[in-house]
């Protein structure tokens, strides 16, 4: 059950790039509020903006315009080194494309999101890891590399790493876009369970059914924010 207490808040966020002598605005005054436990889904055509919404919720980049408060903190006001922490503990990554690293198994995968955390022993780091991974159901797998994983077990494995350092809020850019849907579904259903316990989950998408699922839509169209809905 989602608080009453908004967890972010975007003001009239806009980004522009420039590319040569063309300035290309990827995002238009974009205003919203997400409460904390609330699971969020950003849809809307390829090129709306969705993808550049998320980069700046979970500050790898800045607005040109615009302000984000991120769980009461003013993140224009924030350094480089406060924002790496923040990104570090405080937001969880999931990718579509797992992004994971080839030669290592799936334990020093998630074990490289410690690597800058505060839990500095190499034992502890790998303890934390595969608490992780025995959360999304691949404690057995914990040894094998990318390469020996399926497709789902790929995404679970960059969901423990999103985990491992325990953050409020998860940003999701099309988890379940390179799955089949069996499998895209029981990776919607652990990431709603995450949910369940308390974390905000902001999810990109261009799947309805995935949307449909999300307490709330937000619309994105030509990087603006067409229109806000509740899920059936």
């Amino acid at each position: 059950m989602a608080g009453s207490e908004a967890i972010i808040r975007a003001k009239e966020l806009s980004k522009v790039y420039v590319m040569g002598l063309v300035e290309v605005h990827a995002l238009r005054e974009v205003s919203f509020e997400v409460r904390e436990g609330e699971f969020v889904a950003i849809m809307g055509a390829s090129g709306s903006g969705k993808s550049t919404l998320l980069n700046l919720l979970g500050c790898l980049d800045r607005p040109t315009s615009g302000s984000y408060f991120l769980e009461g903190r003013d993140v224009a006001r924030l350094s480089e080194a406060e924002l790496a922490r923040i990104r570090n503990e405080r937001i969880g990554f999931v990718f579509q494309t797992y992004n994971l690293i080839p030669r290592l198994s799936a334990l020093r995968n998630v074990e490289l999101s410690l690597l800058y955390s505060r839990d500095g022993q190499r034992q502890l780091r790998g303890e934390k890891a595969m608490r992780a991974l025995e959360r999304v159901g691949l404690g057995e797998r914990a040894r094998h590399a990318p390469s020996e994983l399926s497709g789902g077990e790929q995404q679970r494995v960059a969901i423990a790493r999103a985990l491992v350092n325990d953050p409020a809020i998860i940003l999701a850019d099309e988890p379940t876009g390179n799955l089949d849907s069996a499998t895209g579904a029981d990776v919607l259903a652990l990431l709603k369970a995450l949910v369940g316990e308390g974390r905000t989950l902001i999810m990109v998408t261009h799947d309805s059914a995935v949307g449909e699922q999300a307490d709330r839509i937000l619309w994105m169209q030509d990087g603006g924010l067409s229109r806000q809905e509740l899920s059936p």
